[in-house]
């Protein structure tokens, strides 16, 4: 079978972790001699930053095809250097980032690709924390890999595998035990929700926690076998399933999560998507509505957050997009909710990690407060359309000089510089940046319509091809 371009040669090596397509040349993919390289240089960098006798690290992954693969070279590798590895088996990022620290772990590594097709899959690393490292860390890990000074334990000094495969049900336990999770008033409602697990773990994490909470859960593709049964970002165009399936079943809402569960979206009663921006908003609603408070959110995400944060007297910024900077300006802010545009929940209650389970409980908690449908409650908040776009890049564009060339010509307009180009006008923005996970230039505009939001992200599209030719 002929494969296409996002198919092959594709290793994309960044502070965030290792991600690339399975198969092919060494050094141009994911391939077993790269995935031993990167752990056995998080291993090494792991050793010189903790300074310790004994290491431990938590290793789990999402159900993704290569996943088994990928996490036994990964934990053979570890024990290679003499550290011991606790397997979580199938699990969740998240659960990994609880996992870290209940273990005294000195750091974790998820086996999973997010939201990227069947035929990718990457390292995410964690450090002591359970938090992803930061850009220092990151680069460092980079620079071991590529000096190859790496030190292997001698036969008396391996580590040693222990499986548990506890830390979902653990993980629950800790969201249940949230004190703005109101497990009586959900219980009460009686809610019926379709869960779309798009047959990774999330088909195991979210119903046992929707169960344990006393809702009816009708599953859809919950079977974890890494046989994604639409592309496995959760957006409209991939939902049509879900869409049916909440009509079909007369549900409360549907629940859509990725493939390792760090990012949610929800399906109102009608079958229509109360959208993946509104997942962090609505979710804010309820925090600040009982610990009024700070919040944050990348560069890249709905205006609506800031409106609901002022309404509740708290303040807001935006951080530049990833995980760990959206963390690193809560942590600075001492905010009370924060996370990612893109359905990701990050709580500091619970901790510093995107989290669809958190997410989950926090949603169904303002539901039975609020005790209205899911197509009232978007009616409640400002109502913002957001186009999400991206072009493919070709490695001769120099896409530096390109975006600096947009900064030139909008130099009148609000600008912001720290990640990519973001532009503020009046009723509208655009936020113009490299992928850090993809060869593409992301391209997200918001504005008070679609198809106001679709027509500026257009002309930016041209704008960049015209720089691009010229």
């Amino acid at each position: 079978m002929q494969k296409s371009e996002s198919e092959f040669m594709t290793l994309i090596k960044s502070i965030s972790g290792i991600r690339g397509t399975i198969g092919g040349p060494v050094g141009e993919n994911l391939t077993p001699i790269d995935a031993v390289k990167f752990a056995a240089a998080y291993g090494e960098w792991l050793k010189q930053n903790r300074k310790k006798e004994n290491y431990r690290v938590v290793v789990g992954r999402d159900a993704r095809i290569s996943g088994k693969m990928i996490q036994n070279l990964v934990m053979n590798t570890l024990i290679g250097q003499g550290i011991h590895v606790i397997n979580v088996g199938l699990s969740t990022t998240p659960t990994v980032e609880v996992a870290v620290p209940m273990e005294h772990a000195d750091g974790g590594i998820i086996l999973t690709a997010s939201h990227n097709p069947k035929q990718w899959n990457a390292l995410k690393l964690l450090n002591e924390k359970g938090e992803f490292l930061d850009a220092v860390e990151g680069a460092k890990i980079l620079d071991i890999a590529e000096s190859g000074a790496i030190d292997f334990a001698d036969v008396d000094s391996l580590g040693k595998i222990t499986k548990n495969d506890a830390y979902i049900d653990l993980h629950i336990i800790e969201v249940l035990d949230l004190p703005l999770v109101t497990v009586k008033p959900i219980e009460r409602a009686k809610f019926r929700v379709v869960v779309d697990g798009v047959n990774s773990t999330g088909g195991i994490a979210i119903p046992l926690l929707l169960e344990r909470l006393g809702v009816d859960v009708i599953k859809l593709h919950c079977e974890p076998n890494g046989h994604f049964p639409h592309n496995p970002e959760p957006l409209k165009e991939h939902l049509t399933d879900l869409s049916e399936a909440v009509r079909k079943y007369n549900a409360d809402f549907g629940i859509v999560v990725d493939p390792d569960v760090d990012r949610l979206a929800f399906m109102d009663e009608n079958g229509e998507m109360f959208g993946e921006e509104y997942t962090l908003v609505a979710c804010a609603d309820y925090v600040l509505s009982r610990t009024p408070g700070n919040t944050v959110s990348n560069m890249s995400s709905t205006r609506a957050l800031r409106d609901v944060t002022e309404k509740y007297g708290g303040t807001y910024e935006a951080s530049a997009v990833g995980e760990v900077n959206v963390v690193k300006l809560m942590k600075k802010n001492k905010v009370v909710i924060g996370g990612e545009g893109n359905g990701g929940i990050i709580y500091p209650e619970a901790h510093y990690g995107r989290d669809a389970l958190v997410g989950v409980a926090l949603f169904l908690s303002l539901l039975a407060d609020k005790n209205i449908s899911v197509s009232a409650l978007r009616k409640t908040y400002p109502n913002y359309f957001m186009s999400k776009k991206k072009i493919q890049l070709t490695p001769d564009l120099d896409v530096d000089g390109i975006l600096k060339e947009i900064e030139n010509r909008y130099q009148n307009e609000r600008l912001t510089t720290i990640d990519g180009v973001k532009i503020d006008f009046a009723e509208s923005w655009v936020h113009l940046r490299k992928s850090n996970t993809e060869p593409i230039i992301r391209i997200y505009t918001e504005a008070k319509s679609q198809e106001e939001a679709d027509t500026l992200a257009d002309k930016f599209i041209e704008e960049l091809g015209a720089i691009a030719s010229s």
